[in-house]
């Protein structure tokens, strides 16, 4: 970890495909936190009940327990005595996170957001890449190609559903490396565009955590 800063606030991303690690690592941050004595809050979208309700739970069952909330706006009136702040699944929130994690930064607050940087046509997955600019620190962790065991850094659908927004685990997704990813697979509306013996256009130019 990088040294912090002292009398600021700040933000950290911590980003990658699904299965590498992020919540885990916004958990240990957090944690971290907490045994230095300092008041940590921690968010989560309403929409990932996949786990827990009321708590941030990575795959590997760690868990802490968060505020869940809809809006990105409600994270304001809850963090008022918050020196530490984390955001978990942060792509869920929309664009409205970066003008509200800027607000809390530039009160004081260090602000820890977790979340994916490709949607599942490896497409960057707004607000992260907007937060990657403006943050003070960047993580980008990698997972395990479940095909070749390479470093993947991509979600590969394992359903076809046209929608941006899929939240799923492993029934749903699995982390793949780049030449292993397939997006045409994951969308009903664009099976038919490739024949059989050409490669979608992320092998040839090449989500919940």
């Amino acid at each position: 970890m990088h040294h912090l800063p002292r009398d600021t606030g700040w933000l950290e991303v911590i980003t990658g495909c699904m299965f590498s690690g992020k919540t885990e690592e916004l958990i240990r941050r957090l944690n971290r936190a907490r045994y230095a004595r300092q008041k940590v809050l921690i968010f989560k979208p309403r929409i990932d009940a996949r786990y827990s309700e009321s708590s941030v739970v990575s795959h590997s069952k760690q868990e802490l327990v968060a505020i869940a909330i809809d809006d990105a706006s409600e994270m304001l009136s809850h963090a008022l005595d918050a020196e530490v702040i984390g955001v978990d699944e942060a792509q869920f929130f929309g664009d409205k996170l970066v003008s509200v994690v800027e607000r809390l930064a530039n009160a004081g607050k260090r602000v820890v957001i977790a979340g994916l940087d490709q949607d599942y046509l490896g497409r960057p997955f707004a607000p992260i890449p907007h937060l990657m600019a403006v943050a003070e620190y960047v993580t980008k962790n990698l997972a395990i190609c479940v095909r070749c065991g390479n470093p993947a850094d991509r979600s590969q659908r394992l359903v076809a559903r046209d929608a941006t927004v899929v939240v799923g685990g492993t029934e749903t997704y699995e982390a793949r490396c780049r030449r292993c990813f397939d997006p045409s697979s994951a969308t009903a509306g664009q099976r038919d565009l490739f024949a059989p013996s050409e490669p979608p256009p992320a092998a040839i130019a090449d989500q919940r955590i």
